[in-house]
């Protein structure tokens, strides 16, 4: 009888080495390959390969041995994101100084090859001579990895590109020292120096690009890590000492001032305060703590000095899981993201075995001289199926539905998010700063009619000048709208749990809940009730004014549904869509936003975890799923979801996290992504198709397909303009999309 085991370790490790989507294709084949791992996916935008191994069966030194024998190499250990930060940063620096060399170098080769011959002549010598910077420093990388590929019988797109550039340059540099060998065969020679040197230069850019973004990529995990404080204040044998948050040990008493935050997950042990938990909850309010709630790490401390019992520290803090949490879900991958893997991997080993078949059957078959027939459509074949209009397809429409989603007030941060846009059937929205405007107000102040309403103003905003509680903030906000003059009170206590109170000229005044109101006595009329029950049911807090066995006012406070939200939700309905409402909120106020919004299906009082395991369940149903938010506890379900979308005015973490920014923080604009996901994916289909029509028609020609019936053959320098001709058009049509209304 087997036994299921429950000893496998799951890791996040750091590739090195990798220089596209086929090379992650290998590292990730390679770990699958190995007894004792049970789970292998290799992430090629953030260098990051997630791993599930049995210890006692391989160990991660044999595992580095086995990668490093394909031809790459990771850290084995966890090195630290500022270390790993500055050698990214580091390899950026070197490839943006490529580039620079390159393009200066090239400009010139390319300007002299339009107005000179491409056949032999005293330019030839000159064209050596710049081309030389661009081959030797420039694309010294691609001919390098190409190398190693090849000492693994392995083979990239770098192995392409240094086919395709060192052939046409070694043939070029031929032509121009030897022309009289070509001529003396009956041909005049040919160069093909701006070939070499313009591919290796826009294909460093497009290396640049992708570098750029897949940096940016990773700062969201970066943020996470910044939340964490470095230290604390602890207190051991009767004293306070700053000690490293790594040397935190159980039931360590630690000190929180005001404005500080929780270096641990634990429980309050004295004093009173509130706490900016938005990172947990996503709720704008602070949460009022009192001796004995639990507080997490990276919350911020708001008003008062308490104490906490250290529960847990380090990697076992919520905080800890959410980073690895969001880790875990950036590896894996895409649907769509395994099927260009699939190309890329078969695209690069076709060509190679097509130029070999050419070299072979001229050599066989060919007319003499045979071998002068084959190195030429050998060369014309590598010339052709460089990965240019391929290498464009993607990114020029990219481009163009990037610049057309910006003007119409959309970030979108990459190719794979269009790609999985226009399949989205499934949006869950989050309710605080998505959904709703996200700024805490005052709605509306009944005043009570005996009430001298001058006088009761100034003395509520004296009373929430001198209260820390959170809600005294928005209050006033509001009266200062109103240039409501302060009075002088005096005895001003915030009550815990409860809310403020002071004198003014020898009479108790008060703010806050039911329970203050029990303090003074004070109770209410039936048609106080009836207003209060409404507003509550519609999901508002509210806040009592009054005085002794007197109640002078009641405020209701509320965050307001964003002003197109119902328009938005009834939008995206109508185009198929199911819209669902994920809240850390309580059920009433749920309840009633999403009918406000028109969203029948809701969930309340979700933790960040909840949210990214709802978002699980529905794509394991088979639903492609779209996830809006705008708060750090919103980054494993933006993660999770197959596309996370999130509001400019949110966190940073929560927009670098997003695949597809909103930078109006209008939900109708969603709507209009999908839309432009589905025109872009489109278009970068079109280029697809058509860069590949061009190889499949191209390569046999180039071959010498046309040969035995016609006694046609591809010179070289047709299919140099040939392979710039595919270019062109992929870049036409990619430019239509710039026009397109959304």
């Amino acid at each position: 009888m087997s036994t299921m085991k429950t000893n496998l370790i799951k890791k996040t490790i750091r590739v090195k080495g990798m220089s596209c989507s086929a090379c992650a294709i290998t590292v990730e084949n390679t770990l699958k390959a190995q007894k004792g791992v049970a789970v292998a996916a290799v992430n090629f935008a953030d260098n990051n390969a997630f791993i599930e191994y049995d210890p006692e069966e391989i160990s991660i030194e044999e595992l580095k041995k086995k990668v490093k024998d394909s031809g790459y190499d990771f850290y084995a250990e966890q090195i630290s994101e500022e270390e790993f930060n500055a050698s990214q940063e580091k390899d950026y620096r070197k490839l943006l100084k490529k580039f620079v060399v390159s393009a200066v170098f090239s400009l010139p080769v390319f300007i002299i090859s339009m107005f000179a011959m491409r056949s032999f002549s005293d330019t030839s010598y000159l064209m050596f001579g710049l081309s030389l910077p661009v081959i030797f420093y420039g694309g010294a990388l691609f001919y390098l990895n190409a190398w190693k590929q090849a000492k693994h019988l392995n083979a990239n797109m770098d192995t392409l590109v240094a086919l395709s550039t060192g052939i046409a340059f070694l043939f070029s540099v031929f032509n121009t020292f030897f022309p009289f060998i070509i001529r003396k065969n009956g041909m005049e020679p040919h160069v093909y120096f701006e070939s070499a040197t313009v591919i290796i230069t826009f294909i460093l850019l497009g290396k640049l690009l992708e570098t750029r973004a897949k940096n940016k990529a990773s700062s969201a995990v970066r943020q996470l890590i910044s939340l964490q404080p470095k230290t604390c204040i602890v207190f051991r044998n009767n004293i306070e000492m700053i000690i490293s948050v790594s040397e935190v040990e159980p039931e360590d008493i630690i000190i929180v001032k005001t404005g500080q935050k929780i270096p641990v997950d634990g429980k309050i042990k004295t004093g009173h305060t509130f706490i900016d938990e938005s990172m947990i909850t996503g709720e704008p309010v602070a949460a009022e703590k009192n001796p004995g709630d639990g507080v997490f790490a990276g919350t911020i401390n708001q008003n008062g000095m308490v104490t906490v019992v250290a529960e847990k520290y380090g990697d076992s803090t919520l905080l800890s899981r959410i980073i690895e949490m969001v880790r875990e879900a950036q590896s894996q991958k895409a649907p769509l993201q395994k099927l260009a893997d699939k190309i890329a991997g078969v695209f690069i080993p076709v060509v190679l075995m097509i130029s070999i078949a050419t070299f072979t059957l001229w050599m066989i078959l060919g007319p003499q001289p045979a071998l002068t027939h084959a190195f030429m459509a050998t060369i014309t074949v590598i010339i052709i199926a460089c990965p240019c209009a391929l290498g464009l397809a993607t990114p020029t429409a990219l481009i163009a539905g990037i610049g057309n989603a910006s003007r119409n007030g959309i970030l979108i941060r990459n190719a794979e998010a269009l790609e999985k846009a226009c399949q989205i059937d499934t949006l869950v929205l989050d309710k605080t700063g998505t959904l709703t405007t996200g700024h805490v107000g005052v709605k509306e102040i009944f005043w009570a009619s005996e009430s001298n309403s001058a006088l009761a103003k100034s003395i509520l905003f004296s009373l929430e000048s001198g209260s820390g509680h959170p809600l005294a903030k928005p209050i006033m906000n509001k009266l200062k709208v109103e240039n409501i003059p302060p009075v002088q009170l005096t005895d001003i206590e915030d009550i815990p749990a409860k809310g403020v109170r002071a004198k003014y000229q020898g009479t108790d005044y008060f703010a806050g809940n039911e329970n203050m109101m029990k303090d003074f006595e004070v109770y209410l009329t039936n048609d106080d009730k009836v207003f209060t029950e409404i507003r509550l049911a519609e999901g508002n807090t509210i806040v009592y004014f009054g005085m002794k066995k007197n109640l002078l006012g009641i405020l209701v406070i509320a965050d307001e549904l964003r002003e197109n939200s119902a328009l938005a939700v009834k939008t995206l309905r109508e185009r198929g869509i199911e819209v669902y409402l994920l809240t850390g909120d309580n059920s009433k106020t749920a309840a009633y936003i999403a009918g406000k919004a028109g969203i029948t299906e809701f969930h309340s009082e979700m933790v960040p975890a909840g949210k990214a395991e709802f978002i699980s369940d529905l794509q394991k149903k088979g639903h492609k799923v779209a996830m809006a938010g705008d708060g750090i506890n919103d980054a494993i379900a933006l993660a999770q979801a197959d596309l996370g979308i999130s509001l400019a005015g949110g966190t940073d973490i929560a927009i670098e996290n997003a695949d597809i920014v909103l930078m109006k923080s209008d939900l109708q604009h969603i709507d209009k992504a999908i839309k432009l996901s589905k025109l872009t994916v489109r278009f970068i289909r079109q280029n697809l198709f058509w860069a590949f029509i061009y190889n499949l028609i191209a390569l046999p020609v180039a071959a010498g397909i046309l040969y035995p019936f016609t006694g046609f053959l591809l010179s070289p320098m047709i299919a140099g303009a040939a392979m710039s001709m595919s270019s062109v058009s992929v870049v036409t049509n990619s430019l239509r999309l710039t026009k397109v209304k959304i």
